[in-house]
């Protein structure tokens, strides 16, 4: 197991510019941002992530992820939805996205119903972040307040999603450095690893599938850290966040979150919407996509 990362002087006060860049995204973004020019969309969302939902139990870990696979290069900007082009080489077929990434053609079908009440004024990013929240909440776990006005990227890069999509062997040093780059904290990093407890993954590089949550994979709650002190986690980066060398400053995190669901419901809600904050394009940056798999 990896000693636990010593921050030196140069990340924490990159942390600390990035949490101020966050601040200053919170005031940009706004839960009623689209209250006047689209005021039905939640109803829009949600209705459409219920019946995905209901069609396939695991849509809502495989949304939840593409957020997380989006925020994490280059900000939430929806560049994972880019389909590859003769300009660019998109994110999809990165190595942390090939062959494993799911849940695009929910968002094209969400984004057209957007389309059809709305026309040309909800941005496909914002419609992955509140896709995602509904996910979460139709599987069990806790709603949250979305802070809109995202807008859209016109490239993508799928260097830049092999260079900053953690490994599912990561240990906790590098996970930890990931993560504080992106002005997010080793308790958001344990929250948001509790995502892990839905959905499944391929199991010896073939097509079946394994839970990554052995209890209940298909229910968001606390069993995904209760996996953890049972040394049951599914990848080695969850393993990392609890061992028995008490050295490993995320062990009282875990036992935290065991003790208390709603503990651990509420920094989850937290750190997603920190996360959902990461460099979003706002004003007259980007576009508003009218298919979220290529540029206007």
């Amino acid at each position: 197991m990896a000693a636990p990362l010593r921050l030196g002087r140069a990340i924490p006060v990159l942390s600390f510019f990035l949490l101020l860049l966050i601040c200053t995204v919170h005031a940009q973004l706004s839960a009623n941002f689209y209250a006047n020019s689209c005021p039905n969309l939640q109803t829009i969302v949600r209705s459409a992530m219920s019946r995905a939902v209901s069609s396939d139990q695991r849509m809502a870990a495989s949304i939840l992820r593409l957020f997380f696979h989006d925020c994490f290069v280059n900000g939430c900007d929806a560049s994972v939805l880019l389909a590859d082009t003769a300009t660019f080489t998109g994110e999809q077929n990165a190595g942390p996205n090939q062959n494993s990434i799911r849940g695009l053609g929910v968002i094209d079908t969400i984004k057209a119903n957007v389309e059809a009440a709305c026309n040309g004024t909800v941005s496909c990013a914002d419609i992955l972040a509140l896709a995602t929240r509904d996910g979460v909440n139709l599987a069990g776990g806790p709603s949250w307040t979305v802070l809109l006005g995202r807008r859209d990227a016109r490239t993508a890069s799928q260097s830049a999603a092999n260079s900053n999509l953690p490994s599912p062997a990561s240990s906790l040093a590098t996970l930890t450095s990931s993560f504080s780059a992106k002005g997010l904290s080793q308790r958001d990093l344990v929250a948001l690893s509790g995502a892990h407890t839905i959905g499944f993954a391929r199991s010896g590089g073939g097509n079946g599938l394994s839970p990554i949550d052995v209890q209940t994979p298909r229910i968001f709650d606390n069993a995904y850290y209760q996996n953890l002190v049972a040394q049951r986690g599914r990848f080695s980066s969850d393993q990392a966040l609890f061992s028995n060398t008490t050295a490993i400053p995320t062990n009282p995190i875990v036992q935290s979150y065991i003790r208390n669901s709603a503990l651990f419901f509420s920094d989850f809600v937290a750190a997603m919407v920190r996360m959902g904050s990461i460099s979003p394009l706002t004003g007259t940056r980007g576009e508003i996509r009218r298919v979220c798999s290529r540029v206007n």
